[in-house]
């Protein structure tokens, strides 16, 4: 059994033209196929396959089978007790649950929902969709983080001795938010090598008035910088300039002489492997966070990728000793507007995997008396039971769990069918009350502001309301009335494998003590 499918995928709008084999290639290849398979596809397009398609339109996940996921565990039901209200079946309902919760070492961030957007960079499916994602999260009372690359990529970005003084990009996106913002939620800058070197963190606090600031170590869906496509050699020298990697080279005459033939169609930018001292890590990762703070950073975040054990490790000492409001760590498998297909499929630690040896080590934390942060798990998570799994796994740890393409896909969609409703109907008022469900709430809320809330945000908005909705349902079930009271008891695991992996019991295993005990 194979847990890959390699060679033909939606992602690279590539397919097989009889049965594959194992190895993804048909079982009989054909002298004369036009080549439908990524193999014959890479014979025409070369390294434009690499990555899912078409660039700007899409985000992707991973397809590969794990052999263990939230799937191998199930949610503990009871019909015993209450914890956190009183065990009154008129007072102990599902609509009282309480999904809040808050982040941070000091200082908290409280958010009305435990889910948050992933980080939304540079890539042009992020842009033209943030309005809608940071009013919708803005107005669920959540987080929303800006990405890296946003200030490098912006075309009107003004530069001063290579460090960025304007950029009409990143202020837009911090000003809808801030103009939305309420009493919870937050927005978050992430900076990696590029932003670091063009001065993005000293730029957005100082200038911008942005509280949070996020240190991007990787995300789950590569272990390599970001990258994004390019239309013009003329856009592709701009960010030459900036300090990016561009390849195929700009100036490169040979290149350049492609280009004008037409041979060479577009260009990629990449930016550069973060690089972590292996053994002063810890050092360098305080003063970095201290730098910060001095700038005038409130909230200082660490966002990791599905690195190796010993990489969970140093991030997890480097959140404890900086003393971080937010560590975000994503599983393989997680999204992204572009990264190398195959690279996110056979790349890195899973979820569950990743999910689990944190557990064990921000409990070790916790065991010798060192900070614990607020933590947040990441890498391939839509649904509330999902959201409940996460966060039982690694409770007590787990504050929030960040949703990147589910939330992205939420606000696209809203976009569409909202854009099409207002194209077809007459009041916009009635018209989106019709069309989405959690409009009537927001009208009621807004007042006149309703008439400024884009579809795409009502959209996002109604899919955290279904998530906070089905979550309650989920904890009342499980006799827990508030997030904090979720625990690695209220899951079972529904194999010895996903039991060894996470060290939740296995389901035949569960309760044994209490068992004996009620049957004597």
């Amino acid at each position: 059994m194979s847990l890959s499918k390699p060679n033909v995928s939606d992602a690279t709008k590539t397919k097989g033209r009889v049965d594959v084999t194992p190895s993804g290639m048909c079982v009989t290849c054909l002298d004369g196929c036009m080549g439908l398979c990524e193999v014959g596809q890479s014979a025409i397009k070369g390294r434009q396959v690499l990555y899912p398609q078409p660039f700007g339109k899409v985000t992707a996940g991973a397809e590969k089978d794990y052999p263990v996921d939230y799937s191998y565990f199930n949610i503990q039901g009871s019909c015993v007790g209450a914890v956190g209200i009183e065990a009154d079946s008129d007072k102990a309902v599902f609509p009282v649950v309480d999904v809040s919760t808050e982040i941070g070492a000091h200082d908290k961030i409280k958010m009305k929902v435990p889910f948050f957007t992933g980080a939304l960079g540079s890539t042009e499916i992020a842009r033209v969709n943030w309005e809608g994602m940071a009013i919708g999260a803005a107005i669920s009372g959540t987080l929303i983080i800006i990405g890296e690359n946003v200030c490098g990529m912006d075309p009107e970005a003004e530069l001063k001795k290579g460090k960025i003084v304007r950029s009409p990009e990143m202020e837009r996106r911090v000003r809808i938010f801030q103009e939305w913002q309420e009493d919870a939620g937050e927005i978050i800058v992430q900076y990696n090598v590029e932003d670091g070197r063009l001065g993005v963190p000293e730029y957005v606090v100082e200038k911008l008035g942005v509280k949070a600031i996020e240190a991007k170590w990787g995300q789950g869906a590569k272990d390599i910088g970001g990258e994004v496509k390019l239309p013009s050699i003329e856009r592709a020298k701009q960010l030459k300039d900036r300090g990016y990697i561009v390849y195929p080279d700009p100036d490169n005459p040979i290149v350049q002489e492609a280009y004008r033939a037409g041979a060479i169609a577009e260009f990629e930018r990449h930016s550069r492997l973060g690089m972590i001292d292996k053994e002063r890590f810890a050092e360098q990762f305080v003063s970095e966070a201290e730098r910060l703070r001095g700038l005038g950073a409130k909230y200082i975040s660490l966002k990791t990728g599905a690195y190796r054990p010993a990489d969970l490790a140093r991030a997890v000492k480097c959140a404890s000793e900086a003393k971080v409001d937010l560590l975000t760590v994503d599983g393989s498998g997680g999204g992204t507007g572009m990264s190398p297909w195959r690279m996110m499929n056979e790349w890195g630690i899973p979820t569950v995997y990743i999910e689990s040896l944190l557990y064990r080590f921000l409990r070790r934390l916790e065991e010798k008396g060192e900070f614990v942060p607020s933590v947040a798990i990441a890498g391939g998570i839509c649904l509330e039971d999902q959201v409940f799994k996460a966060i039982a796994l690694g409770a007590p740890y787990i504050r929030a769990v960040c949703m990147g393409r589910a939330s992205q896909a939420a606000a696209m969609v809203g976009k569409t069918v909202g854009d099409k409703a207002l194209k077809d109907g007459n009041n916009r008022e009635e018209t989106l009350i019709k069309t989405f469900a959690g409009a009537a709430a927001l009208k009621e809320k807004y007042g006149k502001d309703f008439e400024r809330i884009p579809p795409a945000a009502i959209g996002m908005y109604s899919y955290y309301d279904r998530l906070s909705t089905g979550l309650k349902q989920l904890m009342a079930g499980a006799r827990k009335f508030a997030l904090n009271y979720i625990d690695r008891d209220d899951i079972m695991a529904l194999t010895r494998e996903a039991a060894e992996v996470s060290g939740i019991s296995y389901l035949m295993d569960s309760d044994a003590q209490e068992v004996e005990r009620i049957l004597g």
